[in-house]
């Protein structure tokens, strides 16, 4: 579908890497998108306690040509949240958790939409035939997003495609050096500014392997050393203001491989068969 991503996506994707004047530009525009779609430059720069010249510049960094080009885009982000009467907010209260489970829902459904309508058919039919005609796609992720890691490479050896990932990082490391050209490294990263997989990556380039990445950020360093960038969006610094801790959008992103590659792979059922026939009688005798 490749739509532009939203701004406020946009914001919560890059911000770890904004300066300090900033971050209190992009903590303006979430709290305040609304008015800030009225705002001129000055006014904006003076509500958020910076200058012009770091709005302009900010605007740049996100992709827009200048200010009045993102506020078109928010305008239009303010405009579509009222025609389908959705309130998104961010706030999360125990004394309130009818509306703050309102709240969580309605984020997480937008981030999840953002996902699919970020999704570049291109680059997701790249990934798709990298991972079909490799010989072995070795699946990466540091922190949060490890049991991501771990359930995709699950997901491709059910379908027949031989996959591994583990969370001894010396062991992926040692793997991911030993990987050829015919093989594939699949890595797993919100932020894309880790420095183990960079490392990893890289060595693993020296050997041709060709490398997709799953990320909220596709400006980061390790985008920018990957064959094929599977963007997701994230909202999750709404929620949290500091922590990247969501799996949701990775997850999607697998599930979407997975049930293409379902669809297209003349044996995937014959896999899926015998695996499940194998795993069966575990399954019925917990369930006695």
């Amino acid at each position: 579908m490749n739509e532009p991503q939203s701004v406020v996506g946009i914001i919560c994707a890059s911000y770890d890497d904004f300066f300090e004047a900033e971050k209190k530009i992009a903590d303006c525009i979430k709290a305040r998108k609304e008015d800030v779609v009225e705002m001129t430059v000055a006014e904006l720069a003076k509500a958020s306690q910076t200058s012009d010249a770091t709005v302009s510049r900010f605007c740049r960094r996100c992709g827009f040509k200048g200010f009045q080009s993102l506020k078109i885009a928010l305008a239009k982000e303010v405009m579509d949240e009222q025609q389908k009467a959705v309130q998104v907010s961010n706030d999360i209260d125990r004394k309130d958790k009818g509306q703050s489970l309102q709240n969580i829902l309605a984020n997480k459904v937008a981030e999840l939409t953002d996902t699919v309508n970020l999704m570049d058919e291109g680059a997701l039919e790249q990934a798709l035939s990298c991972l079909e005609q490799a010989d072995l796609v070795q699946v990466s992720a540091v922190g949060n997003t490890v049991p991501v890691a771990l359930d995709c490479a699950f997901k491709l050896n059910q379908l027949g495609i031989r996959a591994v990932s583990g969370g001894v990082w010396e062991g992926e490391t040692a793997r991911a050096f030993n990987l050829t050209s015919r093989d594939v490294l699949l890595l797993i990263s919100n932020s894309g500014t880790s420095k183990r997989l960079q490392a990893l990556a890289e060595g693993a380039r020296e050997n041709g392997v060709r490398i997709i990445i799953v990320t909220n950020n596709g400006n980061s360093p390790l985008a920018q050393i990957s064959d094929v960038k599977l963007i997701t969006a994230t909202r999750e610094k709404l929620l949290t203001g500091e922590f990247w801790f969501s799996r949701i959008t990775a997850m999607l992103v697998v599930e979407i491989l997975y049930l293409f590659l379902f669809t297209s792979k003349k044996d995937a059922t014959y896999h899926i068969r015998r695996h499940e026939k194998v795993i069966r009688p575990d399954k019925e005798v917990r369930q006695k």
